[in-house]
């Protein structure tokens, strides 16, 4: 049985007002919704679980449609949690921003950063991989695939291509952590410069699975080509960050 909470609480008072029309006429069915979960876990404590869609929309007198709906969207802002077979809960989301020239685990140094390694393994570059690298399709890149966590959470799906072979990467990783402390330390390769692409996708059934969340919510992905000072790109990476946790931030300078 679920347990009882503040917002079960405000519930009652909440239903009497919360039939469909109520004075906001124009605004979707859905809206009207979201904006009433909003006001009912205001006061509410991060991890209280909301009640189901059927009983949100039962006392609210609306379908569940339309409780999925305003439920989706308040995910994608980060005010929920929704987990697949565990229900809805209210959100307490760390909002992360990601620098150019650094890389995820030096942006999160001392916060409780931790990754899972899913693999590193040798394989032929694919066309997209050759073109970002600038080498021939079919030549050897080193493939680094991992989940990144910030206390525990998953928050971003990593996959990192570099040209060539890096013998004991997976020990110089372990020891380091970052990738870019790593390349640069154990192997002598600096960046100097980065190029990011950032756009947003639904998450795949594959990835929604490997960062907890709903397959179809929004991710933010930045595909970076890094280079060293001559100009070569020595990284491709596609980082698929959950659209709750992040923001992209970058600066730039005319000299």
């Amino acid at each position: 049985m679920r347990p009882t909470t503040d917002i079960d609480a405000g519930i009652g008072a909440l239903t009497a007002e919360t039939r469909e029309g109520g004075g906001m006429a124009g605004t979707p069915k859905y809206y009207r919704q979201k904006l009433r979960i909003i006001d009912l876990i205001a006061g509410a404590t991060p991890g209280d679980p909301l009640p189901t869609e059927r009983e949100l929309a039962e006392r609210f007198g609306t379908s569940r449609t339309t409780i999925r709906q305003a439920l989706t969207e308040l995910a994608i802002e980060g005010r929920v949690v929704r987990t697949q077979g565990r229900g809805t809960f209210v959100a307490d989301p760390p909002i992360i921003a990601v620098r150019q020239l650094t890389s995820f685990s030096e942006d999160l140094d001392g916060m409780g950063l931790d990754s899972d390694v899913l693999g590193i393994e040798e394989e032929p570059a694919s066309a997209e991989v050759a073109a970002a690298l600038g080498i021939e399709p079919g030549s050897t890149v080193t493939r680094i695939d991992r989940v990144r966590r910030h206390e525990g959470a998953p928050l971003a799906h990593e996959t990192a291509r570099l040209p060539g072979s890096y013998d004991g990467l997976a020990d110089e990783l372990a020891e380091r952590g970052s990738l870019y402390r790593t390349v640069r330390e154990a192997y002598g390769v600096d960046l100097s410069s980065v190029d990011d692409e950032v756009a947003t996708e639904l998450a795949d059934p594959a990835e929604a699975a490997l960062l907890g969340i709903e397959i179809g919510l929004p991710l933010l992905v930045v595909r970076r080509v890094a280079r060293a000072a001559d100009g070569a790109a020595v990284e491709y990476t596609r980082s698929a960050f959950r659209g709750d946790r992040f923001r992209f931030r970058a600066s730039a300078s005319r000299h």
